[in-house]
């Protein structure tokens, strides 16, 4: 009951549409900006759009609260997230195969200058 005043529908509509749909969408997206070097800021507005649509899709095929400012911001929250993780992840791996003479991968977030044996 609490779930479903928050987010504007239940959470089975919520973990369906928002994280497994829209997520996919977000996460391509993060991809895409983070492989042709867009700033992280463009993973923001594109994530405010996917809100946008993650809102009617929960609206028109699942009968959701279309204007819910919660559910909105709970929604959106959730695709900026996986937008920015997904950015950040294709701009590490893009860094690293780009200039492997530079850099070598430090996780799955970040690089490092190769030679460099800290952290």
């Amino acid at each position: 009951m609490a779930a479903e005043s928050v987010l504007g529908t239940s959470l089975g509509v919520f973990v369906g549409v928002t994280v497994g749909l829209m997520g996919f969408a977000a996460w391509m997206t993060g991809q895409a900006l983070g492989r042709t070097w867009k700033p992280a800021w463009h993973a923001v507005v594109y994530g405010l759009l996917l809100g946008l649509g993650d809102r009617f899709l929960t609206y028109a095929l699942f009968g959701g609260a279309l204007s819910s400012p919660l559910g909105y911001l709970v929604d959106t929250l959730v695709l900026i997230a996986v937008a920015l993780v997904s950015h950040r992840a294709a701009q590490a791996a893009k860094m690293v195969s780009q200039y492997p003479w530079l850099y070598q991968r430090a996780g799955p977030f970040g690089w490092r200058a190769v030679g460099d044996d800290r952290g």
